[in-house]
């Protein structure tokens, strides 16, 4: 089932991405100039090596100030010592002294001028790492599920991670070129060292015949077009769901045996959180399963699935050019069909295993191989010393005395792996004078929520996140203590704009600004992160939390069924039994 190519006039972005001649042009001739910023072509182009510009929104007059954030390339999270070492520097020296965990495991640098972006990212070239597809029309960071666990489906998870990172990064020698002079690094990215024996290079390049491979030497996946629009993976175990694997292009499930080998994947398509305010055409949505997968064909079905996007996906309306689209409108089983045309083989039916459940990986625990790890929660990802609170010195620290390794954790926080059980209480004593507070002590609501960084440097936001996110907590908790129900644990997500960076439609309540001081109110989402929410209010003014939730609350309380999780109730009873409840409630009526 090969579906006919459109023959249209593409569009400028397309255009742009054709002369670009791989993603060189015009960045390159744009970096040599005097301006502080980059034209917009070039910054088009800019976003393959991992970088968006930036300007600081609250500050008025002009010239703008821009800046440039960039973006670390980290398959399964993974953050080496002497990586951490360089971005803490480099963030200080030429940053704005903070760092950024993101929602895809990967650290972000902010406030880097544009005369320091080639120091900056050679230097990561340089230690075995990279910027290059952290953003773009390419395959994203890949994301896995962070605990570290020394068993062997964990270890196919991470592996698998970043096989397919390998599998799917652009070729061009653009990025060498450009940042590197034309020389190779100084040292092969670390990922693709340990996945050497997977011979990726030739399984990339192996053409079947049955149109995965283009005729461009530069680019066989991507061509000169590369992908219609962004491209994310991530892949976990039976029953790990930390990663949100739903909101993925593609989710992979690691299949072994009762004797812990790796048999095959579970594979799913088309999942996907931006949409648009207004736009009924756009939408989040979660993933379908696709089915099973035998080891030794994944590669092979991993490039069929990125060739049908690639072919069909709508490159003539951005707004509807994420592969969830495409799923969307042919449907599962067409979709399997048109991936099964690429790859030449039948894809069985998806395997039953284990089911979900969603754990942050916080605080201490046992790896199996005698050591620990520690997962230290962030709020909303910002590493910075602030005042008595100085995690990014205590971070260094660490790294410094220890030697740790860290990995990302898909909510925003870090991992630090293989401790020796006997460091355990100076880690302990370390993170304490440095003012961090004990997992223990950190409210469940704060573990469970997310918010993205929106204001003031997005060029997207449209009122506040991660900066409210806070305090709309404390009130949120307020309102459950005065309500009687302060054991209540719900996962609460806050995007400052539609496109979801923060994955607010899988909450079980999600505040997506609209607006200034204005959000939507989403409810519903699964406390194990299988299904999106539902909009329940298009305008909600910021001051207005309170009475707005505490209905909701309240028929909770009343109609709740035994261990029923917030967001499974809201999805049982509906918006229309809520609004109507609403609509008589009478403030402080209701208490458990």
């Amino acid at each position: 089932m090969v579906l006919e190519m459109p023959k249209k006039q593409i569009s400028k972005l397309e255009q742009l991405k054709v002369a670009s001649d791989h993603l060189t042009h015009p960045l390159l001739e744009q970096l040599k100039t005097e301006e502080i910023s980059v034209s917009k072509d070039a910054y088009q182009i800019l976003k393959y090596h991992g970088s968006y510009q930036q300007s600081d929104r609250e500050k008025k007059g002009r010239p703008k100030d821009y800046q440039f954030m960039l973006r670390l390339k980290q398959p399964a999270g993974e953050l080496a010592p002497e990586l951490y070492r360089l971005i803490d520097d480099l963030s200080r020296e030429y940053g704005q002294g903070d760092l950024r965990a993101t929602t895809r495991q990967c650290f972000q640098i902010h406030g880097i001028l544009k005369g320091s972006l080639k120091t900056v990212i050679s230097s990561i070239m340089n230690i075995g790492s990279s910027t290059v597809g952290a953003c773009g029309d390419v395959s994203r960071n890949v994301m896995t599920t962070p605990a570290p666990f020394k068993t062997p489906d964990y270890d196919y998870a991470r592996e698998y991670s970043k096989v397919f990172a390998q599998l799917f990064r652009p070729m061009s020698p653009a990025f060498s070129s450009i940042w590197l002079d034309g020389e190779k690094a100084a040292t092969v990215e670390t990922w693709a060292k340990e996945v050497e024996h997977f011979n990726v290079d030739e399984v990339m390049t192996y053409d079947n015949g049955r149109g995965i491979i283009l005729p461009d030497a530069t680019e066989p996946l991507y061509g000169d077009r590369y992908l219609p629009r962004k491209f994310k993976i991530g892949v976990t175990v039976p029953g790990d769901n930390s990663l949100d694997i739903y909101t993925n292009d593609i989710g992979v499930v690691v299949i072994c045996n009762d004797a812990g080998e790796l048999e095959g994947f579970n594979v799913m398509v088309g999942g996907g959180m931006g949409r648009t305010h207004g736009k009924e055409t756009t939408f989040a949505r979660v993933a379908d399963h696709l089915g099973y997968v035998p080891k030794e064909d994944i590669m092979e079905v991993m490039k069929a699935i990125l060739a049908a996007q690639r072919d069909h996906g709508n490159r003539d309306v951005r707004a509807n050019a994420r592969m969830k689209y495409l799923v969307h409108t042919l449907g599962i089983d067409n979709f399997r069909s048109l991936v099964e045309s690429y790859c030449g083989k039948p894809i069985q039916s998806w395997r039953e295993m284990a089911e979900w459940k969603y754990n942050d990986w916080m605080g201490w625990w046992e790896q199996g191989d005698g050591k620990l790890f520690y997962g230290l929660h962030i709020d909303n990802g910002r590493v910075k010393d602030e005042g008595q609170f100085r995690l990014k010195t205590a971070l260094r620290v660490l790294v410094d005395k220890y030697n740790l390794t860290m990995v990302m954790s898909p909510t925003q926080s870090i991992i630090m792996k293989d401790i020796d059980p006997k460091d355990r209480a100076d880690i302990e004593s370390i993170l304490s004078a440095h003012g961090l507070d004990p997992i223990e002590a950190i409210d469940p609501l704060n573990r469970l929520s997310m918010a993205c960084p929106a204001l003031p440097l997005c060029g997207l936001a449209q009122t506040e996140a991660e900066r409210l996110m806070p305090s709309y907590l404390e009130r949120f908790r307020s309102l459950l203590e005065k309500m009687n129900i302060g054991d209540e644990e719900v996962l609460i997500r806050m995007t400052g704009c539609p496109n979801g960076c923060a994955r607010p439609y899988m909450a079980e309540l999600a505040f997506v600004g609209d607006g200034p001081k204005s959000y939507q109110v989403w409810l519903g989402g699964s406390p194990v992160l299988t299904r999106t929410a539902f909009p329940f209010m298009a305008k909600m003014k910021v001051d207005d939390m309170e009475k707005t939730m505490e209905p909701i609350l309240a028929f909770y309380i009343e109609k709740r069924q035994e261990f029923e999780a917030f967001g499974d109730f809201c999805h049982r009873v509906g918006a229309d039994a809520i609004e109507a409840y609403s609509s008589t409630y009478a403030l402080g009526s209701v208490t458990a």
